[in-house]
């Protein structure tokens, strides 16, 4: 069955960017583990992704969930544009934040358009914006560093040189969410970019990569905090987590169902038992974007939840 009640865990509407000149990052290669070498040359390579980028938004757009398409033309050097979510998050209330970003290149991924649109076509309040901590070497990589947990209002936080506590602090006191850091790394000992590549919180249900938490006791904290908002909690395998099953996201179509936006490679490598428990309260929408996956980042990164009242 199908939850039918409307969530504010899942939004009904997205902001996507499809890119013209898409390649992985160099400047976000030295601690992005999930990167992988281009596999075509360029031309061949944006072309792909531009055609992923196409064919998501538009089953997302037949699931019922609204898509605001923008382009990018790669005039400005900014080959992880098709992950707009690390550089504005946006919140219930009216309340949008504009994030400080570790690579300098992905800092000309800010446009003005975008906000613009938010304001047109939603209620915003106020927009807050971070990005002078970029002078001071303090960064926080939007909903990238940090898995919200809309309900509860729990700020979920694996540390990295792109989550900086100070930054963390401030975002959490600004708008009202309780900070939950920990360590987490891969198998090298090298600590696990961002966090929505290690966890998704749903509004029944989370995805959580214990087994990439460096404390035990750690782990078994989060996990209890997930569990006392009443949520089913799936443990994730750390080859799971390589498949990005942890890089999804839960929205809403215009009927308040739910639906689970994830890789088709993540939706390869769950298990039976996995995917059952999800479907009790959101039905599974796998997504094929194994181009844009060489960049490190998934169909989590690829989709900016709006938190927003439309007008």
């Amino acid at each position: 069955m199908i939850a039918r009640l409307r969530s504010a865990q899942a939004p009904s509407a997205v902001l996507m960017v499809r890119p013209q000149h898409f390649a992985p990052n160099p400047q976000t290669a030295a601690d992005n583990q999930f990167q992988r070498p281009a596999t075509q040359p360029p031309g061949p390579l944006a072309a792909a992704a531009y055609a992923e980028v196409t064919r998501a938004a538009g089953q997302l757009r037949e699931a019922g969930v609204r898509v605001h398409l923008f382009e990018d033309d790669g005039a400005r050097d900014t080959p992880d544009a098709v992950f707009p979510n690390n550089w504005f998050s946006t919140h219930a209330g009216g309340h949008v934040a504009i994030h400080p970003m570790y690579s300098p290149n992905r800092r000309r991924e800010r446009r003005s358009d975008v906000i613009e649109l938010l304001k047109r076509d939603y209620r915003v309040q106020d927009v807050i914006d971070y990005t002078g901590l970029e002078a001071d070497g303090l960064y926080l990589e939007g909903t990238g560093a940090m898995v919200l947990d809309h309900l509860a209002r729990v700020a979920y936080v694996a540390r990295s040189q792109r989550a900086d506590p100070v930054a963390l602090e401030r975002f959490c006191t600004h708008f009202n969410y309780e900070p939950m850091a920990f360590d987490a790394h891969d198998a090298e000992g090298r600590p696990i970019y961002h966090t929505n590549v290690l966890m998704c919180v749903a509004s029944e249900f989370a995805l959580v990569g214990f087994e990439l938490f460096a404390d035990a006791g750690r782990a078994a904290q989060v996990r209890a905090r997930l569990e006392e908002s009443g949520r089913t909690v799936l443990a994730l395998s750390a080859a799971q987590i390589g498949e990005f099953a942890g890089n999804a996201i839960e929205l809403s179509d215009q009927a308040g169902e739910r639906l689970l936006a994830l890789s088709a490679r993540a939706h390869a490598c769950l298990s039976a038992a996995q995917r059952a428990v999800i479907e009790r309260s959101a039905r599974l929408l796998p997504l094929a974007v194994p181009t844009i996956e060489l960049a490190g980042g998934s169909v989590r990164c690829m989709l900016a939840g709006i938190h927003l009242a439309a007008r």
